[in-house]
């Protein structure tokens, strides 16, 4: 499930958590974007943050997926070699997988930057997440919102809306955007470990959905402990 309707929906877990690791208190806007567009095929596009999420789509509606790129983890997938950076293991992958076995490697990866071709699906995504970049004044960072691409079948359309644009009217073109406000960091107790504190903090906060629906502005917002 997309990590934004998680969160929405009230069922934060550990891959909702990762999204939020690296934000400490403020106002963060302009994350999670993505559009989508339904003219043949369907065709959805978006930042980063949505990597995981295509990839995981895409494997539950297949059988199995070619895949191309690089994984990355915090453990050991056991996916042959790999080198190690900043406590991050990255694989290197260009193989068939079961749909089933992508799924599981999904629940524990950082991130997967994959290309992947199955029946009537493909993603096209660049291999190198971007770094952070600061906002000046009112001025928003530039984001690259097509840095992951997916294209699906019509027949797919259902189950996509229901994904990405839950709670949205029908339409023929949609784009997200997200702002994040987190208020208060909760430190895990007893936890001395600068690192293990980093990556176990909880954020309490504020997530502002804001969907264009064929050009019709729709706002959402709900709070989160994550």
């Amino acid at each position: 499930m997309l990590f934004i309707k998680k969160l929405f929906l009230g069922q934060a877990d550990d891959s909702v958590h990762a999204q939020f690791v690296r934000f400490g208190k403020g106002i963060f806007e302009n994350k999670a974007v993505y559009s989508a567009a339904k003219s043949g095929q369907i065709k959805i596009n978006g930042t980063f943050e949505l990597a995981n999420d295509f990839v995981k789509f895409a494997a539950a509606n297949s059988k199995k997926m070619n895949v191309k790129g690089i994984i990355m983890a915090r453990e050991d997938l056991g996916l042959g070699e790999s080198k190690e950076k900043k406590g991050l293991f990255y694989f290197d992958v260009d193989k068939e997988i079961g749909s089933e076995e992508l799924l599981k490697i999904g629940e524990k990866a950082y991130a997967m930057l994959l290309d992947c071709e199955a029946e009537g699906i493909s993603i096209k995504m660049k291999k190198k997440i971007p770094r952070p970049k600061a906002q000046i004044g009112d001025k928003l960072p530039k984001i690259d919102d097509k840095f992951c691409v997916m294209f699906l079948p019509q027949g797919l359309w259902s189950k996509a809306k229901d994904e990405f644009l839950f709670g949205l009217p029908e339409g023929k073109k949609y784009k997200l955007s997200h702002s994040y406000t987190i208020s208060e960091i909760i430190l895990p107790k007893g936890e001395k470990d600068f690192e293990k504190m980093r990556l176990l903090a909880k954020k309490k906060g504020t997530i502002k959905r804001i969907a264009l629906v064929d050009g019709k502005e729709i706002v959402q917002e709900k709070e989160f402990l994550v």
